[in-house]
C-alpha cells in the first residue's frame, strides 16, 4: 500500500490539500485571488465569455486542472499578478515557469497551456502591471524593478509553495521556458537567482535591452527617411537577391543560409538603373537596406553600440522598418525610463551620450549582461540558448555574444560544453516563423539533458514536410551529398568551414 500511495502522488493531491482550499493559503505579501478547478477542455481564457467564440484548439486540449491566481505586493507600489496550473492528474512531479514578450503586462496563457499539457505544474506573471507599454514606469520606481526581474523571482517562490501546499510535495525539478523577452528574464534568473531553476531554456533574449532599443531606433532614424523607405512589396525582391548571392555556399541549395555571417550581399547589385521599379531599389533604398545589414556604432569612440539583422531576414523586415514610427518598445524605453519625457522626440537619439545614459539608469535592472553564471551552474543548472538566424526584432548576433562571453569567461567551450549550449536556427525569424525548419521542442532537450545527462548535440526541427538538425553552437548542418534535402538524416553537424564570427564587447 505505500508503494501504492507513493507513486500516486504525482498523479492527485493524496497527501496534499484540495483545489479550493488554496484560497486560505497564507503566503508572504500575497493574496489569493482564485482556487478553481477547472474541468477538461473548459478553460476560458480571460475575456472571453460562455455562449462567445470557443477557446482555442490549444486549450481545449487541456486536462482537468485547478487554477490558482495571486496578487503579490513585494512593496509598497508593487501590484504583481500571476498564475498557477497544476494539474489534477498525471502531474510529472517538475514545475516550468513561462516567460514573457515585449513589455509584458499579461499572463501567458497560450504558453501556460503548452506547459499543462506536457504534464507540468507550471505559472506565468504580468510582472507587476496591466498593458503592452512602458508607460506604466512614470512615478513607479519599484515596478521597473517588478518588471526586470523582482516578478518573476517573487512568482517562482510562490509557485512552488503552491505546488507543495496542493501535492503535498516540492517540484523534482523547476524549469524556465522563455522566448524574447521571456529570454532574457531566463538570463536573468540564472544570473541574479541562480537557485530558482534546476535548467532554463532562453530563446532569443531581447538583451540588453538598454542597447537593442538604441539599435531599433537608430535603424528607425535611417529607414524611415521618406528619402530611404523600402516599401513592403520590395522585401522579397531583396530576399531573393540575398539567396542568390549566398544559399549555395553551405553546399546545398535549399533556400536557407546556414551561417549568415558569411554571407557578404552588397544590396547596390540591385540598385535600379534609372527611376524606381518594383523590381530594384532606388540610391536611397540601398542605403536603408545597408543600414539594416550595418553594426551601429558610437561616433565617438567607434565602438560597436549592438549588432545587426543578418541575410536572410529581409521577409521581417516590417517588425522594425514599416514605420512610421520605430519599434515602441525601444521608444517606450526611452520616454519613460530613460528621459521620463513621453514627448520625447526619437529623431535626437544619440549613440554616445543617450546610450551610456540608459546603461547608467538600468543599473543592472533590465539589462541581464553578467556572463558569470557559476553559481547556477554549480548545482547542476543546465543553460539552453536558442536564435532564428532571420530574427528581423532582435539582432541573433546579441545571444552568439552572450554565449561566447559566459563560456570564455568561465573557462571555455570545453569545459562549459555540459553547462551551457546554444543552437542558432538558420532560417527562423523571432521566436518561430521564417521560411527554415521552426518546429523544436527544446523542453525535451533541456530535460534529457539535466535529468539523464544527455548533452543535446543535434535537435530536430520541422516545418511544411521538411526536417533539419539544428547543431549546438559552433557547429552547423552539413549535406552529406546524397538524400533528400528536406530529410535531417541526410545531415551532419560538424565544424564551420571557416571560423564563427568573433566576440563582439
Amino acid at each position: 500500500m505505500k508503494l501504492i500511495l507513493a507513486c500516486a502522488m504525482f498523479t492527485a493531491p493524496i497527501w496534499g490539500a484540495t483545489c479550493e482550499s488554496l484560497a486560505s493559503l497564507g503566503l508572504p505579501n500575497t493574496t489569493i485571488t482564485l482556487a478553481q478547478p477547472v474541468a477538461a477542455g473548459e478553460f476560458m481564457p480571460p475575456g472571453k465569455t460562455a455562449g462567445g467564440p470557443p477557446p482555442a484548439v490549444a486549450y481545449k486540449d487541456l486536462p482537468a486542472f485547478c487554477r490558482i491566481a495571486a496578487t503579490l505586493k513585494p512593496t509598497s507600489d508593487s501590484d504583481i499578478k500571476m498564475e498557477v496550473w497544476l494539474p489534477a492528474s498525471g502531474w510529472n512531479g517538475k514545475f516550468q515557469a513561462v516567460g514573457n514578450g515585449g513589455w509584458a503586462g499579461v499572463i501567458s496563457y497560450s504558453a501556460l497551456a503548452e506547459a499543462l499539457h506536457d504534464g507540468y505544474a507550471t505559472s506565468s506573471t504580468d510582472t507587476g502591471h496591466v498593458g503592452a507599454t512602458g508607460s506604466f514606469v512614470t512615478g513607479h520606481p519599484e515596478k521597473l524593478i517588478d518588471f526586470g526581474y523582482r516578478a518573476v523571482h517573487e512568482m517562482t517562490l510562490k509557485a512552488k509553495s503552491v505546488i507543495d501546499a496542493f501535492y503535498g510535495a516540492a517540484p523534482r525539478m523547476s524549469y524556465w521556458n522563455g522566448c524574447s523577452t521571456g529570454g532574457r528574464q531566463g538570463l536573468k534568473e540564472a544570473q541574479r537567482f541562480p537557485d530558482d531553476y534546476d535548467g532554463i531554456v532562453a530563446g532569443a533574449a531581447a538583451n540588453p535591452r538598454t542597447h537593442l532599443s538604441s539599435w531599433q531606433i537608430w535603424l528607425a532614424q535611417g529607414v524611415l527617411d521618406p528619402h530611404n523607405y523600402i516599401p513592403p512589396s520590395k522585401y522579397p525582391v531583396i530576399h531573393k537577391a540575398v539567396l542568390e548571392a549566398c544559399d549555395a555556399a553551405d553546399g546545398v541549395k535549399d533556400g536557407l543560409i546556414e551561417d549568415p555571417t558569411l554571407c557578404h550581399f552588397d544590396p547596390k547589385t540591385i540598385e535600379c538603373k534609372a527611376g524606381d521599379e518594383p523590381t530594384c531599389l532606388t540610391a536611397g533604398q540601398v542605403e536603408a537596406a545597408k543600414r539594416m545589414y550595418t553594426i551601429p556604432r558610437n561616433p565617438r569612440t567607434n565602438a560597436p553600440v549592438y549588432f545587426n539583422v543578418e541575410p536572410g531576414s529581409e521577409l521581417g523586415w516590417s517588425m522594425l522598418a514599416r514605420g512610421p514610427e520605430p519599434f515602441s518598445a525601444a521608444t517606450d524605453q526611452f520616454r519613460y525610463v530613460v528621459f521620463k519625457n513621453p514627448e520625447w522626440d526619437w529623431h535626437t537619439l544619440n549613440l554616445d551620450s543617450d546610450v551610456a545614459l540608459a546603461d547608467k539608469i538600468d543599473d543592472d535592472t533590465i539589462n541581464a549582461i553578467n556572463p558569470n553564471i557559476k553559481p547556477f551552474l554549480d548545482h547542476g543548472g543546465k543553460l539552453l540558448m536558442y536564435h532564428g538566424w532571420a530574427d528581423p526584432g532582435v539582432p541573433p548576433l546579441a545571444s552568439v555574444n552572450y554565449y561566447k562571453t559566459a563560456v570564455d569567461t568561465l573557462g571555455g567551450e570545453a569545459k562549459m560544453s555540459d553547462s551551457i549550449r546554444l543552437f542558432m536556427v538558420p532560417g527562423m525569424g523571432h521566436c518561430g516563423g521564417g521560411e527554415g525548419p521552426n518546429k523544436f521542442d527544446m523542453m525535451s532537450a533541456m530535460t534529457a539533458w539535466r535529468e539523464k545527462g544527455r548533452a543535446p548535440e543535434r535537435i530536430i526541427a520541422s516545418r511544411a514536410g521538411r526536417t533539419r538538425p539544428l547543431c549546438a553552437y559552433p557547429q552547423v548542418a552539413k549535406y552529406k551529398g546524397t538524400g533528400s534535402i528536406d530529410d535531417a538524416d541526410n545531415f551532419v553537424c560538424a565544424a564551420p568551414a571557416k571560423p564563427p564570427v568573433p566576440k563582439v564587447d
